[in-house]
């Protein structure tokens, strides 16, 4: 299923891909979490999915505090989200920008994570690369909700019909796609 989900992704034509990014960036704008003061997690994107510069920039010019995923154990898929100041980023092992320096942030004292995915179904299970990077760093969230808010950032090629949900994924509470944004009900 990943592999038929990137490919999906690859594949839009790059009009396409432009016109869907603009209008995802639109249904994010339209977040109330991404207010003065939120402390919002993003991710550097990388190939083909959704540009998050343009996000990033939003964020700040909302005068929102911006965190970017730093890996610090490949060996154990471990990561913590350092403070994204605007500053270029440094490439890790997987091509992923990452910020250098800056203060860390514990997952639970984020407002929103903007988080990306393969994947994502109507149920608001997430399909990832594959680590599991993401479900560590928010194993407490497993199962329940609060915060952080959990929204995934995809195109409309990426939802599938169902997506197995295993022992140690974490739900989303939202996905945006260039169709809007879409919030899933509570519980499993």
């Amino acid at each position: 299923m990943r592999r038929a989900l990137l490919a999906r992704r690859a594949a839009l034509a790059p009009a396409a891909r432009a016109a869907a990014q603009r209008r995802i960036l639109a249904h994010v704008a339209r977040l109330s979490a991404l207010g003065p003061g939120a402390a919002v997690g993003l991710y550097a994107s990388r190939g083909t999915e959704v540009a998050t510069g343009p996000l990033r920039a939003l964020a700040r010019s909302r005068r929102c505090q911006v965190f970017l995923p730093l890996i610090t154990d490949h060996k154990n898929c471990q990561m913590v989200f350092h403070a994204d100041h605007g500053r270029p980023l440094r490439r890790n092992r997987y091509l992923i920008g990452e910020p250098i320096g800056g203060r860390s942030i514990a997952a639970p004292a984020l407002t929103l994570v903007l988080m990306p995915l393969v994947g994502f179904d109507e149920a608001g299970n997430r399909l990832g690369n594959g680590a599991g990077y993401y479900d560590r760093w928010l194993a407490f969230r497993r199962g329940t909700r609060g915060a952080p808010l959990l929204v995934g950032i995809a195109f409309e090629c990426q939802r599938v019909a169902l997506i197995e949900p295993q022992a140690h994924d974490v739900r989303l509470d939202g996905v945006v796609t260039e169709n809007g944004l879409q919030l899933f009900a509570a519980g499993r």
